[in-house]
């Protein structure tokens, strides 16, 4: 059952002059693994975090860091099984979150859906946060982006 859903777009020339007048923001929003991808990933990965918070209905004890994007070659993006994202799932009685994104023509867009697999309560650590909601032709496991 769907309990939240969350979209944000960045405009990715505005989101390059943000990180070119604060240097320090890069290592502040993203992690190791996520700083080593092009502004236009880069900016999707932002996105697909403020689309999380949006789905989640805010950001309560979550950091940037536990919101990492991680993407196995050939799959689809997904957010990284971090304790305090399983503790934010939870707490809105859900056990995954699904992840789109996508970049083109200078924005950036990423969709969030969480849910919970069944009916009933779900506990911390019980988290399954890997999957996604294909959009055919940008970070869905096609090879781009």
């Amino acid at each position: 059952m769907i309990v939240g859903i969350g979209v944000d777009t960045v405009d990715i020339a505005r989101f390059e002059r943000q990180l070119e007048r604060t240097p320090s923001l890069r290592e502040r929003l993203f992690s190791p693994d996520e700083r080593e991808v092009s502004l236009a990933s880069l900016a999707a990965r932002f996105a697909a975090k403020e689309a999380l918070i949006k789905a989640l209905g805010g950001s309560g004890e979550l950091r940037w860091h536990d919101m990492a994007v991680v993407r196995d070659r050939g799959c689809a993006p997904s957010f990284a099984e971090t304790p305090a994202l399983a503790v934010a799932l939870a707490g809105r009685g859900a056990d995954r979150a699904h992840l789109s994104m996508t970049h083109d023509a200078g924005v950036a867009t990423a969709f969030v859906i969480v849910e919970t697999a069944g009916a009933g309560t779900v506990e911390a650590g019980t988290t399954a946060v890997r999957g996604a909601v294909p959009t055919g032709s940008s970070e869905n496991g096609t090879g781009r982006t």
